[in-house]
């Protein structure tokens, strides 16, 4: 028997797998390829695939011509292709005229979402839905009521856009049936609830947060979609580069003090803390955290997940990590003085504590500490350092050109002080393709600021200075800030002037 260890796209006839459920062709590890003379050339991993592949041949009047693969292989081509085939869209037309009330069915989990081909249409409509978000790598699903419509949205590296409008009659039945699946009270219709599910969608465990909220025209559902394949990236992975790298790595090799990452919410700032994590986590330390939620398990690290409902809370959760001997604390927001005060006295009494705050740049955070109540020489002997940040997408590299920038553009550039010539400057965009669902970006970075609290900041913290002077200070003394990074970053080919400035255009001084 022949034997092949790749199988692509191209060499799939879709018309062989139309009337083959994905549990049989994954229960035998067999996959159709094609019609070749006479014969149904098919991958195959043992004698059940050859065995399936002798049915299949005999129903459509073909010979059976199996080749060997490997499983790994053919698993990951079933789960690529049949993903593939899957249409929210092609789920539409069979809504109307059926019963409604088949959405109350239990549901088995964690079955593959890809094999639930039989289902009542509102079920499978939702399971299409969640198989394209992935297939489109969405963050997250929006289902919107309107007057007299519903919406739905993904989220795709941090840009909304439409994708469906169902008819305005299913909208009951859709929520209905993600509060069955998410473990909420379907017959609460008036306040806001959370929950969460955990699918397999196309081999890919996927862990999806859902908020559903009361509104003037129906309830309203958002779920976070969060790949737990995907794991936990590194420091390098996010963004983080030369100079602020080497000095953020320094940060996390201090025994003690705070580290603060900051920016608005969706700016990647509990993937830093992650990411900062893994390369603190090692059998000589013993780390903790208290998170809301815990997004990521993280094997050698003790994590908490607060519940205000039963009164842990961050400050709470915290207070009692320090009873646990730990060299290392991460705190998922620093969001009231008592967290803080217990952060910094954490800080004082040689541990390293990791921590977030909502503020626009890093010396914000400074008068933000103080703002909260924080005594200014606690802030100035405890502060290691603080990272802020923005996610901005990253240029297709199937479809990047390069090309000629406009005079605006260029005024950007020379501003940032990063080149000083302008004769042969060319930058890099995507044209749209396939891969990027003609966007022109895939993926998104992240760009930085990182300030750190020398003996000029310290005095400045303790005479109360505002955040602009600290800022400008810091600015005479080399501080990089998120719009250089960013501009750096386009220079580099990495992504775009408009993405840039879309992410700091509030931003004082850069």
């Amino acid at each position: 028997m022949e034997t092949i260890d790749n199988i692509k796209d191209e060499d799939v006839e879709p018309s062989l797998l139309k009337e083959l459920p994905l549990s049989f062709v994954k229960g035998n590890l067999f996959l159709p390829l094609r019609r070749q003379d006479n014969e149904l050339l098919a991958a195959v991993a043992d004698n059940r695939g050859v065995l399936a592949l002798r049915d299949v041949a005999r129903t459509h009047n073909l010979k059976p011509h199996p080749v060997q693969a490997p499983k790994g292989i053919i698993l990951d081509a079933i789960n690529r292709i049949y993903r593939q085939a899957s249409s929210a869209s092609d789920v539409m037309g069979e809504i109307k005229g059926e019963d409604l009330s088949m959405v109350a069915t239990e549901f088995e989990s964690p079955r593959d979402l890809m094999e639930l081909t039989e289902e009542a249409p509102i079920i499978r409509l939702l399971n299409a839905l969640l198989m394209e978000a992935v297939k489109e790598r969405a963050s997250d699903i929006h289902i919107e009521p309107y007057e007299k419509s519903l919406d739905v949205r993904f989220r795709v590296d941090g840009v909304l856009h439409k994708v469906l409008s169902p008819p305005k009659i299913i909208q009951d039945a859709l929520i209905s049936r993600i509060k069955i699946i998410a473990g909420m009270d379907i017959a609460e219709k008036r306040l806001p609830q959370d929950g969460r599910i955990r699918l397999l969608i196309g081999g890919k465990d996927i862990d999806i947060r859902v908020s559903i909220i009361p509104t003037a025209l129906g309830e309203r559902a958002v779920l976070r979609l969060l790949d737990r394949q995907m794991g936990v990236l590194s420091l390098e992975m996010i963004g983080l580069g030369g100079s602020t790298l080497n000095t953020f790595r320094d940060f996390l090799s201090r025994p003690n003090g705070i580290i603060l990452v900051t920016g608005p919410t969706g700016s990647g700032k509990t993937t830093t803390l992650y990411a900062s994590l893994l390369r603190l986590n090692t059998e000589e330390r013993n780390i903790i955290t208290v998170e809301d939620p815990v997004e990521y398990q993280l094997k050698g690290i003790g994590q908490i997940q607060v519940n205000p409902k039963i009164g842990l809370t961050f400050a709470s959760g915290l207070r009692a990590i320090l009873r646990q001997d730990p060299d290392v604390m991460m705190v998922g927001e620093v969001r009231d003085l008592e967290t803080a005060e217990i952060a910094v006295h954490a800080s004082l009494t040689g541990h390293l504590v990791l921590s977030t705050l909502h503020t626009n740049d890093a010396p914000g955070a400074l008068t933000r500490l103080i703002d909260m109540g924080i005594e200014p020489f606690l802030v100035a002997s405890s502060l290691i350092g603080v990272l802020a940040q923005r996610l901005v997408r990253v240029i297709c590299p199937h479809c990047k050109e390069s090309y000629k920038p406009s005079e605006v553009e260029k005024s950007y550039i020379l501003n940032s002080s990063l080149i000083t010539h302008n004769s042969s400057l060319s930058l890099h965009r995507g044209k749209g393709c396939d891969k990027c669902l003609g966007k022109g970006y895939l993926g998104r970075t992240g760009i930085f600021e990182l300030l750190e609290i020398t003996t000029e900041i310290r005095s400045m913290i303790v005479e109360r200075k505002d955040a602009q002077s600290i800022r400008t200070a810091a600015i005479a003394n080399g501080f990089k800030t998120l719009r250089n990074d960013g501009i750096e970053k386009v220079i580099n080919g990495i992504t775009t002037i408009e993405e840039v400035l879309r992410v700091t255009q509030n931003d004082s001084n850069g």
